[in-house]
Protein backbone atom coordinates (compact mmCIF):
# COMPACT_ATOMS: atom_id res chain seq x y z
CA UNK A 1 0.00 0.00 0.00
CA UNK A 2 0.96 3.83 -0.79
CA UNK A 3 1.43 6.34 1.80
CA UNK A 4 -0.86 8.51 -0.31
CA UNK A 5 -3.74 6.51 -0.32
CA UNK A 6 -3.61 5.59 3.49
CA UNK A 7 -6.22 7.95 4.96
CA UNK A 8 -5.42 10.53 7.72
CA UNK A 9 -7.38 10.34 10.82
CA UNK A 10 -8.06 13.53 12.92
CA UNK A 11 -8.41 11.39 16.80
CA UNK A 12 -10.02 14.38 18.39
CA UNK A 13 -10.37 11.89 21.75
CA UNK A 14 -6.14 11.78 21.86
CA UNK A 15 -6.16 15.19 20.17
CA UNK A 16 -3.61 13.65 17.67
CA UNK A 17 -3.63 13.40 13.43
CA UNK A 18 -2.92 9.87 12.85
CA UNK A 19 -1.67 7.61 10.05
CA UNK A 20 -1.88 4.00 10.75
CA UNK A 21 0.89 1.94 8.38
CA UNK A 22 1.54 -1.97 9.05
CA UNK A 23 -0.79 -1.59 11.63
CA UNK A 24 1.47 0.81 13.41
CA UNK A 25 0.48 4.33 14.66
CA UNK A 26 1.81 7.53 13.34
CA UNK A 27 1.01 10.59 15.04
CA UNK A 28 0.94 14.61 15.60
CA UNK A 29 0.04 15.88 18.78
CA UNK A 30 -1.71 18.81 18.60
CA UNK A 31 -4.02 21.38 20.69
CA UNK A 32 -6.80 23.45 19.21
CA UNK A 33 -6.81 27.64 20.32
CA UNK A 34 -8.68 29.75 17.90
CA UNK A 35 -9.25 28.00 15.20
CA UNK A 36 -5.28 27.26 14.71
CA UNK A 37 -4.17 23.64 15.20
CA UNK A 38 -0.83 23.75 17.75
CA UNK A 39 1.16 20.91 16.35
CA UNK A 40 2.89 19.87 19.62
CA UNK A 41 5.01 16.70 18.36
CA UNK A 42 5.25 14.16 15.44
CA UNK A 43 6.01 10.64 16.21
CA UNK A 44 6.69 7.64 14.01
CA UNK A 45 7.61 3.95 15.49
CA UNK A 46 11.15 3.35 14.94
CA UNK A 47 11.06 0.19 12.89
CA UNK A 48 8.87 2.18 10.20
CA UNK A 49 11.26 5.59 10.45
CA UNK A 50 13.18 6.30 7.03
CA UNK A 51 10.51 5.88 4.99
CA UNK A 52 8.53 8.77 4.53
CA UNK A 53 6.43 8.54 7.23
CA UNK A 54 6.73 11.49 9.07
CA UNK A 55 6.76 13.78 5.98
CA UNK A 56 3.58 12.10 4.60
CA UNK A 57 1.66 12.67 7.87
CA UNK A 58 2.56 16.38 7.71
CA UNK A 59 1.50 16.65 3.90
CA UNK A 60 -1.46 15.11 4.88
CA UNK A 61 -1.69 16.50 7.97
CA UNK A 62 -1.47 20.16 6.08
CA UNK A 63 -4.03 19.57 3.10
CA UNK A 64 -6.39 18.51 6.22
CA UNK A 65 -5.94 21.84 7.64
CA UNK A 66 -6.00 23.61 4.73
CA UNK A 67 -9.51 22.09 3.84
CA UNK A 68 -10.69 23.26 7.20
CA UNK A 69 -9.36 26.71 6.45
CA UNK A 70 -7.18 26.55 9.84
CA UNK A 71 -4.12 28.20 10.62
CA UNK A 72 -1.00 25.93 12.29
CA UNK A 73 1.30 26.82 15.24
CA UNK A 74 4.26 24.35 14.68
CA UNK A 75 5.92 23.99 17.97
CA UNK A 76 7.52 20.38 16.79
CA UNK A 77 10.81 21.08 15.63
CA UNK A 78 10.17 18.12 12.43
CA UNK A 79 7.24 20.06 11.39
CA UNK A 80 9.30 23.71 11.71
CA UNK A 81 11.90 21.75 9.34
CA UNK A 82 9.38 20.77 6.84
CA UNK A 83 7.63 24.18 6.44
CA UNK A 84 11.47 25.29 5.86
CA UNK A 85 11.78 22.82 3.07
CA UNK A 86 8.40 22.78 1.90
CA UNK A 87 7.78 26.59 1.86
CA UNK A 88 4.69 26.51 -0.10
CA UNK A 89 2.76 25.50 3.20
CA UNK A 90 4.09 28.60 4.88
CA UNK A 91 0.38 30.22 4.33
CA UNK A 92 -1.13 28.14 6.73
CA UNK A 93 0.93 29.34 9.51
CA UNK A 94 -0.54 31.26 11.73
CA UNK A 95 0.95 35.51 12.14
CA UNK A 96 2.28 35.03 15.61
CA UNK A 97 4.17 31.69 15.16
CA UNK A 98 6.84 32.77 12.69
Amino acid sequence: MKLGDIDLIDNKDEHSYELWVEKKRSFINYNLQNNQSVLLHTEVPEELQDRGIAAALVEKTFQYLESKNMKVVPICSYIRTYLKQNPKWNHLVANNSN
